[in-house]
């Protein structure tokens, strides 16, 4: 059968790197209290001329560098973002424009912090029903311009980045064994929709509008919606935790990473958590994670990873990937 195998990781991020101390002076807050509350310490924040588009790019390139390949090999650009250059033309068909592709086909997917999950989950889909051989998978997002920077609970939470995998076709013998994704399950239910939300868009008030979130609803509804997704991952395969090498989570809050790891039994240390350098950084935090962990070797070929996120909706997904 078909398989969906990575065959090539980049990230990039903004310059200015933004310290919890740096946010004393903005809001109401303190290092202490987010660190307490989040586990992040820093998040980085783009600046003039840096946009969802140009970090996309960077980080596609970088993907493409590692995975020795040119636009010239791909079919297919997948971006997921909340946070598009335009309301059209897509990021992805921007990004495209970049990098000198002129051929294939590119679109955005929305579905907030579980985009990336989204994302490898429907490019695996055009990969295995024949549509494309090689995808370019990217996480790309700049919520510091959808944040209200009055808001203590929210501002402090987020920060910009992109990051990208190429997938390619490859034959697998069809079990558990073979490299590529394995399976993936998605859910969503938009009667949370309330709970986390920007008050804005073309259709309702012809602006941007600013994030909105109840934090403590959210984080309620997380870890019982991250681990029924995993469960359903681990139950379709066959495997337990026991057979995970890694899960890399999206990168939302330690404590809820640390609560759903808790719940499936997962350790500690086969845990990815990156909050802490990049913040809350949506479709962009398990691609960005993903990057550091395969450049500090812990993530080697041959490993059972699990992707998990949940975002604004709500949406939540999970998917299972042999490296």
């Amino acid at each position: 059968m078909i398989r969906s195998v990575v065959r090539g990781y980049g990230a990039a991020l903004p310059k200015r790197v933004v310290p919890n101390r740096e946010l004393e002076g903005i809001v109401e807050t303190s290092d202490e209290w987010i660190v307490q509350r989040t586990g992040i310490r820093q998040r980085y924040i783009a600046g003039e001329g840096e946009t969802t588009a140009s970090l996309g790019e960077a980080a596609a390139r970088q993907a493409l560098d590692r995975a020795g390949l040119t636009p010239d090999d791909i079919d297919f650009i997948l971006v997921a973002t909340s946070t598009p250059d335009n309301t059209f033309p897509a990021t992805a068909v921007n990004i495209q424009k970049r990098l000198g592709m002129t051929h294939g086909f590119a679109f955005d997917l929305q579905a907030v912090c579980s985009g990336f999950v989204y994302a490898m989950a429907t490019a695996d889909m055009y990969i295995r029903g024949g549509m494309a051989k090689r995808v370019l998978v990217i996480g790309a997002e700049t919520f510091s311009r959808i944040l209200d920077w009055k808001d203590r609970t929210t501002c402090v939470l987020f920060g910009d980045g992109a990051g990208a995998l190429v997938l390619e076709a490859a034959e697998g013998e069809g079990t558990v064994a073979d490299r590529g994704v394995l399976t993936a399950h998605l859910r969503s239910d938009g009667s949370h929709k309330e709970k986390l939300y920007v008050d804005g868009g073309p259709s309702t008030t012809g602006t941007v509008g600013h994030l909105r979130m109840e934090g403590r609803e959210v984080f309620k509804h997380a870890v019982g919606m991250i681990t029924d997704v995993i469960e359903a991952a681990f139950e379709s395969t066959g495997t337990t935790a026991d057979d995970l090498d890694w899960l890399v989570p999206h990168q939302a809050n330690r404590r809820i990473i640390e609560g759903s790891a808790k719940k499936l039994s997962i350790p500690n240390e086969k845990v990815v958590v990156t909050v802490d350098l990049h913040g809350n950084t949506s479709a962009a935090s398990i691609p960005l994670a993903l990057s550091v962990a395969l450049d500090d070797g812990r993530i080697k070929q041959g490993d059972l990873v699990m992707l998990e996120a949940m975002g604004g909706g709500f949406t939540w997904g999970a998917l299972l990937v042999r490296w």
